[in-house]
């Protein structure tokens, strides 16, 4: 299983500014070692990936529109440059060709069935709802909801579970929504983080800090659903914690960031929003940069 934990991530960078002489000592050394995250010779998903979304929680309808047409603009080559499907082209470059989403069946849950407190056993059965071969199950639980870890060492985690006689397995992933319980560490940098340089946030481009964080980890996990779905595909380090396409990358929006700083993205005219990517029904989205197996590093679309 595949977590995020964005703040910690990036508290393990130091923040010591060095000399201009280390600098370039530095910069050769970052040159000398690219990163990579090797292939282990396991499953990815590939072809056409059905993604049911179950919400459970309470989610506004625009909230569940934001979301859905994300998913949705991973694909459309109609939005205008950059767009949210030329961030998601990357993983074609991983083996075994394009990824291609589509929306499947939304389950709602608004009643909170299984409580507002919830462990790992409950997202899994939860996940279970989508129940279909090819598959990505999302499960988005809203921000009143507490789960296991979330805030303290995850924002959200991706997985698979196996059939009943073992043959097949599915994946799922899980995002919480962290407007309420720790937007600093799971909806940054739309909010200022707890730890680290305290930098001015940035505008969510969609209105919404919980659901704009929800689309930054949404987008990390299906990254790395599609490219590690169960735990043998492209990863640096342990499969218990692995680097995977983006979470290799984290803390990375545009080019120039650093340990506090997203880097350089573009800003919406009239809302002032930060964004770098485009999606369909003129929605513009802040997306986390992806790891090029082409050049061996982390790879921004501004």
């Amino acid at each position: 299983m595949a977590l995020i934990c964005r703040l910690a991530i990036l508290f393990l960078f130091c923040s010591i500014r060095p000399t201009v002489a280390s600098s370039r000592k530095l910069t050769a050394l970052v040159e000398q070692q690219p990163l990579v995250l090797k292939y282990h010779n396991g499953a990815l998903l590939k072809g056409n990936i059905v993604v049911n979304l179950i919400w459970y929680g309470q989610f506004t309808p625009i909230q569940r529109s934001v979301i859905v047409d994300f998913i949705q603009s991973l694909n459309s080559p109609r939005a205008p440059l950059p767009s949210a499907s030329l961030w998601w082209k990357t993983t074609e470059k991983y083996k075994g060709g394009a990824s291609t989403l589509v929306v499947g069946k939304q389950i709602l849950h608004p009643q909170y069935s299984l409580g507002k407190s919830l462990k790992t056993a409950h997202l899994v059965a939860l996940a279970n709802k989508g129940n279909q071969l090819n598959a990505i199950n999302v499960v988005l639980t809203s921000k009143d909801v507490a789960v296991d870890g979330f805030c303290m060492s995850r924002c959200g985690t991706h997985g698979s579970t196996r059939s009943r006689d073992g043959k097949t397995r599915s994946a799922y992933i899980w995002v919480g929504n962290s407007e309420t319980q720790c937007p600093g560490q799971c909806s940054w940098p739309f909010h200022q983080p707890i730890y680290g340089p305290q930098t001015p946030p940035l505008v969510a481009p969609n209105g919404d800090v919980g659901v704009d964080g929800i689309i930054i980890n949404l987008a990390t996990l299906l990254a790395g659903t599609v490219t590690n779905p169960f735990n043998n595909g492209y990863f640096q380090g342990p499969a218990t914690a692995p680097l995977e396409a983006v979470s290799a990358c984290t803390g990375i929006f545009g080019s120039g960031a650093y340990p506090g700083y997203p880097g350089e993205v573009l800003t919406d005219k009239s809302s002032g929003a930060s964004y770098n990517a485009n999606g369909v029904n003129g929605r513009k989205y802040l997306l986390p940069a992806m790891w090029d197996p082409q050049t061996s590093a982390c790879k921004t679309l501004v």
